[in-house]
């Protein structure tokens, strides 16, 4: 799978789309809580993800669906034009509008992570474009 802008395009060729994980999330989860999965294929976080987590996240109101202990937090990663193949981790709200302003497109992926079990799913992709003059 790339990751690139391209990857995700909406119902329109060339309009960008939006995709949201909810449906695989709860179908994972279910999975798990039925004994059909491990608890080593769902709690199964990179280490840099996991410090991304620790670093450079945001909050979510959202208990892990596995430990039901922490509270999940929300690691976002671009990835287009002039960045890196492995992309970059985003810190905060400011620098992904600085994004916005930059030209190019670029893939945003929302990741949520739960730190202490390691759990993660990929919750949300989207293209982020330039704001277009009219």
């Amino acid at each position: 799978m790339s990751f690139g802008p391209t990857a995700i395009q909406g119902a329109n060729a060339g309009v960008p789309g939006e995709i949201d994980y909810r449906l695989a999330r709860r179908h994972l989860i279910n999975e798990y809580k039925r004994g059909r999965l491990a608890l080593h294929e769902v709690c199964d976080a990179h280490p840099e993800l996991l410090r991304n987590a620790r670093e450079c996240s945001e909050p979510s109101s959202l208990r892990c669906p596995i430990c039901e202990e922490t509270d999940l937090v929300l690691v976002t990663y671009v990835f287009g034009p002039r960045l890196p193949a492995s992309g970059r981790c985003i810190t905060d709200r400011r620098e992904l509008k600085a994004f916005a302003r930059r030209a190019g497109d670029f893939a945003c992926y929302i990741v949520e992570v739960c730190i202490d079990c390691s759990w993660n799913h990929l919750a949300r992709a989207f293209v982020l474009r330039p704001a277009r003059s009219a």
